[in-house]
Parts: structure tokens; C-alpha cells; sequence
């Protein structure tokens, strides 16, 4: 479960904004990604979308994918040791921690982290654009 806000996206919105035909597989696809709170790898998002239409192919959810990652409305993460996983772009700044024996991705949010962040790019002269905190651990047993 996320801490992060969700925001839903009008992925279907943004596909004929940006002049592209939303095609049956592509309307399953951003449909699927719209009810997720996950970080699917393009692998699972293809798995779902198949179960919904068995012509969905592969390098359609690469392209489409690759679409809305040109648009702006998903963030690729190559999270270390893993394929890409996607997520949707937007909503409330939060950080990513990796359990590298289930692959799962948790959000998390840290004020004491952003303050430290800000406080060290001040004392070294620097205005914080934009940064990505990825951690990597195991749970305790």
C-alpha cells in the first residue's frame, strides 16, 4: 500500500491531446494502468492487458508505454537488478524503497529526509532541481 496520494490520470485524454488513435489494445492498457497503485514492469502490464484481449501484444504495450513516457504521463524506473517498471507521473513527491527478495517497490514519504536534502544543498551552495531517493533492503526476519 502506498503513503503517496493517488491522482488518477486521464491517460486516454493525454493519448488524444497528443494526436494518437487510441486503439481497443491501447484504451485496455492505459485502463489497466489508470486502476493500479503498483510499479508494473511492462512484462505484467502485458500479462493483464492479455487477460482482458488476447490480441494485445507485447511490443504494443512497449509502445504504448513509450508514448505516454514521451508525453509526460509515466515515470520509468530501472530499479537496480530488475526490468524497467513504470509508474504514473504526477501526484505528491515520494521515494522508493526495494525489497530485493520479493521485488516489491513501497513509497514512502520523510520530511527529516527532505530537510536534510535541502540542508546539505544549501550549505554546498545548490538549489535541489529535482532528485530521486531509492533504497534498497530486506525485510527483518
Amino acid at each position: 500500500m502506498t503513503e503517496a496520494v493517488i491522482h488518477k490520470r486521464d491517460y486516454e485524454g493525454e493519448l488524444k491531446r497528443a494526436g494518437v488513435r487510441l486503439t481497443r489494445p491501447r484504451r485496455v492498457i492505459v485502463g489497466l494502468l489508470t486502476q493500479t497503485e503498483d510499479h508494473p514492469d511492462a512484462l505484467e502490464i502485458f500479462r493483464r492487458a492479455s487477460a482482458i484481449d488476447p490480441s494485445i501484444s507485447l511490443s504494443t504495450v512497449y509502445r504504448t508505454m513509450k508514448l505516454l513516457e514521451g508525453l509526460g504521463a509515466i515515470h520509468r524506473h530501472a530499479f537496480e537488478g530488475g526490468p524497467s517498471r513504470f509508474e504514473q507521473a504526477g501526484g505528491d513527491h515520494h521515494d522508493h524503497l526495494i525489497d530485493l527478495d520479493t521485488g516489491d517497490v513501497i513509497e514512502f514519504k520523510s520530511e527529516r529526509i527532505e530537510a536534510l536534502q535541502a540542508e546539505i544543498a544549501e550549505r554546498l551552495g545548490y538549489d535541489i532541481v529535482h532528485h530521486r531517493l531509492e533504497l534498497y533492503g530486506r525485510k527483518r526476519g
